[in-house]
């Protein structure tokens, strides 16, 4: 059954992903300015989703952490176009072009991932019980 999870959650994230990349591109945009955001935006996402199950539930049921973490943010991003991408600018001799891209990458993911931990552990923090009153 878990399989099957990771699966239909996979297919939504594909296409989300091809949908907001073929959107994108249309506009006239190069690729890479489409791949960048939906790489960044997974990292928060997948970032946030981890300290929610590890943090504030860890009792979240395996099947949601698969389906979710693994299905849809695993296909909603994707390291194979970035990695197919940068050697393309490197090809053209974008050298640039190409060293903005991944480290705009790297840190932009590292970066979201962090921000969606501390957004998560900041708006799933306990709401302190007015302890301290006077009489």
């Amino acid at each position: 059954m878990i399989y099957l999870l990771v699966g239909l959650a996979g297919i939504c994230g594909a296409l989300l992903r091809y949908g907001i990349g073929s959107y994108v591109v249309e506009s006239g945009v190069i690729s890479i300015w489409a791949t960048l955001p939906i790489n960044v935006a997974g990292c928060l996402i997948l970032g946030a989703f981890t300290a929610y199950h590890t943090q504030i539930n860890p009792k979240l049921h395996p099947w949601i952490k698969a389906g979710f973490g693994t299905g849809f943010v695993g296909s909603f991003t994707t390291f194979s176009t970035f990695s197919v991408e940068s050697l393309k600018l490197l090809q053209g001799q974008s050298y640039g072009l190409a060293a903005c891209y991944v480290l705009l990458s790297l840190w932009g993911g590292l970066g979201g991932a962090w921000l969606g931990w501390k957004a998560m552990l900041y708006l799933g923090a306990p709401v302190p019980s007015g302890g301290g009153e006077s009489a």
